[in-house]
């Protein structure tokens, strides 16, 4: 048996005391557990085990400081790298979850708690993230260490970039000659800039990085002739700010000095002199000398190059519109050297106008890149860059649906998280078409349909809409499949995979959900009525079993004089806070009931002690509402003492509850048999 000592611990916040002792019951066999009632408590217990947490699960709403605010400092402590955090809400909001995901959290869990649910979830996310921090130890080696400074590789990963993009390959090429010549221009010029000779490799190799963050950014408006809307002009402001993030995601060579520049000029190269430039709106040299220099360049090589809404001006038509402050201003010193390497420059861009073989070279290498199949981590990155494009297009703005990617070799289905939890499903499945995807959730006949489908689309004509009546959760209903192809190689249109998502396709289920809730819950507080809790106690007391259960009955102390007080519509208040308590404080598999008026009923399975159980939700009740002190009266009874029968059980803990009554309430007492 595994001791103490190797245990992973986990770090449970929550102003609740029962839900963190819910949560601890259901993880201590596996886990060490360390507790905080807020933010705050949680902040200090991680500044004193940072290196011994594994996972914080993470409540929203708390007093002092909110699970949002501790999420913050967390990243600000750069803690949410290396710890994974599950956030937990009572009800999930989207705006909850995504707020909680930009935030870092790598998973979202709602109240109710489900045991099962809790424990996968929390052990999944674990091993997700040591694979995760694996793969990225292994990715980065072997991409920094092979491709620093290595200026093909680079080139090739930027033309893919541009190539996607619908903009000439040469422009990676342009930028990397005149950023050379406008550095060596400025070294001769000053040294105000702290530049070496030896720096000037660098900036020119990662300067092919500027437009990285362009892959997320759709082709529509990346290609789009004529102007931009404003919408779609600030949409594409932000590949300034996703490139740099994508560079600063490669944590472990943060002091690389290539990464460095290349991040540098990536989130800068659009500022502009006096302040007037995005997203930082930074002035003079507050803007990296880097950027600055990079900046200027591709202002000048956007002008003198042909695009899908432009012209290509003239060598002295650009120059002129530099001067004239067309495109902006810029550093009077970087003018001075623009303006004194002008022979060069238009030398440099007649040259590259006249001579295609390093363009077509690098194509070259570009396509055999993506026709490889045996490829490593690193080359395979530069592989994946199209589709992953692709995908955010394709994902983007979509949330809590099943969405899957389909790669025919190996033959593999890749779940998102969500889809994956929600099917009950490992997120990636080998052979599908053998597995309970594509054999229960489909059917066998309906999948290979689908497949079939997808691989007589085109790469112009990638698009497959399906209607389907699937198996989901143990209902048959009929679903929509919405799917993309995707190409390897668009001229010879080999097919390589799919990605798409699952989505209801008619609203009727939804309706006949809520007529059925209406049908079997209490109204007012969405708990179930009472026909409906004892048809399924009775159920759960026919079957035989070794699990032992308490049925806790209780009424509100002095209802009637709340309601002749304070009114109805205070009391109804007070009514959907108890059930609200209810809902927020117990499991999913606890069975929680309005029996009518103010009294309530809970049927929850024990394991050895009663007390501890029932103390807490009595604990729980007995709280504060608009300043108003609620207290209940409780009776409780147990499943052994009345052989499995419901009446008899419901009427042991009846009897119980006004016996606590006649004693002036705001008690508990467990049934004790009469001699």
């Amino acid at each position: 048996m595994e001791n103490a000592e190797q245990k992973k611990k986990i770090l449970i916040v929550d102003d609740s005391e029962l839900n963190r002792s819910l949560l601890s019951d259901m993880l201590l066999s596996e886990f060490d557990i360390l507790e905080a009632e807020n933010g705050k408590e949680a902040i200090a217990l991680l500044h004193n085990n940072e290196d011994r947490i594994a996972l914080v699960l993470l409540d929203v709403v708390m007093p002092i400081m909110d699970g949002f605010e501790t999420l913050e400092l967390m990243n600000k402590n750069g803690w949410v790298k290396s710890i994974p955090v599950i956030m937990i809400s009572a009800e999930i909001h989207p705006e909850y979850v995504d707020r909680a995901f930009d935030l870092g959290a790598q998973d979202f869990i709602n109240r109710p708690f489900d045991e099962k649910i809790v424990r996968r979830r929390v052990v999944n996310t674990l091993m997700l993230f040591a694979k995760q921090k694996e793969l990225l130890h292994l990715a980065a080696n072997q991409i920094l260490e092979k491709e620093k400074g290595n200026a093909v590789m680079i080139e090739i990963l930027s033309n893919i970039v541009e190539f996607r993009n619908g903009e000439s390959g040469l422009h990676v090429l342009h930028i990397k000659a005149f950023t050379d010549l406008i550095l060596r221009k400025l070294l001769t010029k000053t040294e105000k800039y702290a530049l070496l000779k030896k720096d000037i490799p660098l900036i020119c190799n990662a300067s092919a990085l500027h437009d990285i963050g362009k892959i997320s950014i759709p082709e529509e408006i990346l290609n789009k002739p004529g102007s931009l809307t404003n919408e779609e002009y600030e949409l594409m402001k932000t590949h300034s700010m996703e490139g740099a993030r994508i560079l600063e995601n490669i944590s472990m060579r943060e002091d690389d000095s290539l990464i460095k520049y290349a991040y540098q000029i990536c989130r800068w190269h659009h500022e502009r002199y006096d302040g007037k430039g995005y997203p930082d709106g930074l002035i003079k040299d507050e803007i990296p000398i880097a950027a600055q220099v990079v900046s200027l360049a591709d202002v000048y090589d956007a002008l003198t190059s042909k695009r899908v809404y432009k012209r290509a001006y003239t060598h002295e038509e650009s120059l002129k519109m530099i001067l004239d402050g067309e495109c902006g201003k810029f550093n009077p010193l970087l003018i001075e050297c623009l303006m004194e390497i002008s022979d060069s420059l238009k030398e440099a861009l007649n040259n590259f106008s006249s001579k295609h073989e390093i363009h077509h070279e690098v194509r070259q290498i570009v396509d055999q890149i993506m026709e490889k199949n045996d490829l490593d981590i690193s080359d395979r990155s530069l592989r994946l860059l199209e589709i992953e494009r692709m995908k955010y297009q394709f994902f983007a703005g979509l949330s809590h649906e099943i969405q899957f990617e389909y790669t025919e070799i190996p033959e593999v289905i890749e779940l998102s998280e969500w889809g994956a939890n929600y099917l009950n499903l490992p997120q990636t499945i080998l052979n599908p078409r053998e597995h309970r995807f594509g054999t229960e959730i489909f059917k066998i006949s309906d999948f290979e349909q689908l497949l079939d489908k997808l691989k007589k689309t085109t790469p112009k004509e990638p698009l497959v809409e399906e209607v389907y009546r699937m198996n989901i959760r143990g209902v048959q209903r009929w679903e929509k499949v919405i799917a993309r192809s995707l190409w390897k190689d668009i001229e010879n249109a080999e097919f390589i995979g799919a990605i798409g998502k699952i989505v209801d396709f008619h609203e009727e289920m939804e309706k006949i959900n809520q007529l059925e809730k209406m049908a079997t819950h209490d109204s007012l507080t969405q708990l179930l009525n009472q026909q409906v809790a004892k048809t399924r106690i009775s159920s759960i007391l026919s079957q035989e079993g070794e699990k032992r259960y308490l049925l806790l009955f209780f009424d509100i102390d002095h209802f009637k004089q709340i309601n002749d007080t304070y009114g109805h519509l205070f009391g109804d208040e007070i009514l959907r806070h108890v059930a609200n308590t209810l809902i927020n404080g117990t499991r999913s598999e606890d069975i929680l009931a309005r029996m009518g008026g103010d009294e309530f009923m809970v049927f929850m399975p024990y394991k050895v002690e009663k007390e501890p159980q029932v103390k807490r939700i009595f604990n729980l009740l007995c709280s504060t509402y608009k300043d108003y002190e609620i207290s209940v009266s409780m009776g409780v009874a147990s499943v052994e003492d009345c052989n499995r029968d419901y009446e008899v059980l419901f009427k042991m803990a009846d009897d119980t509850m006004y016996e606590v009554k006649r004693e002036g309430g705001g008690a508990y007492r467990f049934y004790k048999e009469k001699k």
